[in-house]
């Protein structure tokens, strides 16, 4: 098994990023429980120390921008070792997001954006949604415009339809689109993938692990906390849960066999996916995103990939609706 450190371009640009990447949302603390600031900052840190080099936020990640003002503080001092993404045109009203795509949302949010990063430049800025009330291509003008100005370094757009994305990229270089993918959730196999890899536009999935279901150590009894965001999703409920916790069985023992965790097994299947160029990992405590880390820098061999296809198959299609 290779152990060599991975690197591969971001779209078309000189940027060059891990596989693995570190989602910067848990560690606002918003929707997962037992989070606390020196822990959130201590999990940057080993995010970097792990050979992370791709950190992914958004104006929105905590009430206040937390998200980004954390990682200024935990990695300033390396800021130029690091990709950072982050997304506007979502905010916070009243404890409720709301999306708003105008030009002047979009230019306002980046240079606030700017302000807490404390960096003269957004590596990867994405719109975080198309707005319903605005053509999408104003959105992607705006963008384009700060592309242009050296505000951003490139341009992504995430949770979009393949008409949209057509129609960004029509009016804004694309470098990257941001979905959710994981084994269990796998429709843009057949509908966004094939378009972004004609188009040699990076694929930055999010929900990896499908919110920590697939990293294998919720056990089957678990029960939720009233605060957990997950108990929203069918994945996490009845008949899903116990088929999950049934397809976990079957992929341990192939995490065994490769010296991996179940985290590793499952992060290293999804980056080895054609089209993937990196899979955001969220974590709110160091263990966990080492663990992560431990995803890239080896291949699988033709066996063990073998029985994940096996294993795959035996699950069958999950209900995967529910709250995005």
């Amino acid at each position: 098994m290779s152990t060599t450190p991975e690197y591969r371009p971001l779209g078309q640009t000189e940027m060059r990023i891990t596989p693995i990447a570190m989602g910067c949302w848990p560690i606002t603390g918003i929707t997962s429980i037992d989070v606390n600031e020196t822990d959130s900052l201590a999990t940057l840190t080993a995010a970097f120390e792990s050979g992370i080099n791709f950190f992914d936020t958004a104006f929105c990640y905590g009430y206040d921008g937390e998200s980004e003002r954390m990682i200024a503080r935990a990695l300033g001092s390396h800021r130029d070792q690091i990709v950072i993404a982050t997304k506007g045109g979502i905010h916070w009203e009243q404890g409720r997001q709301m999306r708003d795509g105008r030009p002047d949302t979009l230019r306002s949010q980046c240079e606030e954006s700017l302000r807490r990063l404390q960096t003269d430049r957004i590596d990867l800025l994405y719109l975080h949604a198309p707005d319903p009330q605005v053509p999408i291509t104003e959105s992607a003008a705006a963008l384009r415009d700060l592309l242009t100005a050296g505000k951003a370094r490139a341009i992504g757009l995430s949770n979009a339809t393949p008409q949209q994305l057509q129609e960004f990229a029509e009016v804004c270089p694309l470098a990257a689109y941001q979905p959710h993918y994981n084994m269990l959730q796998r429709e843009i196999e057949t509908s966004h993938l094939p378009w972004c890899r004609e188009r040699n536009i990076s694929v930055i999935v999010y929900w990896p692990l499908m919110k920590g279901l697939l990293a294998g150590h919720l056990p089957r009894n678990h029960e939720f906390a009233e605060r957990d965001g997950r108990r929203k999703y069918p994945m996490f409920r009845g008949e899903e849960w116990h088929k999950n916790q049934d397809f976990l069985e079957q992929l341990r023992p192939i995490a065994a066999n490769a010296g991996k965790s179940v985290a590793e097994l499952v992060l290293n299947w999804t980056i080895h996916q054609p089209g993937i160029t990196s899979a955001l990992c969220g974590a709110k405590r160091p263990d966990q995103i080492r663990d992560n880390a431990g995803g890239m820098g080896w291949t699988m061999t033709p066996e063990q990939v073998s029985r994940i296809e096996q294993a795959l198959l035996a699950r069958g299609p999950a209900v995967s609706r529910g709250a995005v």
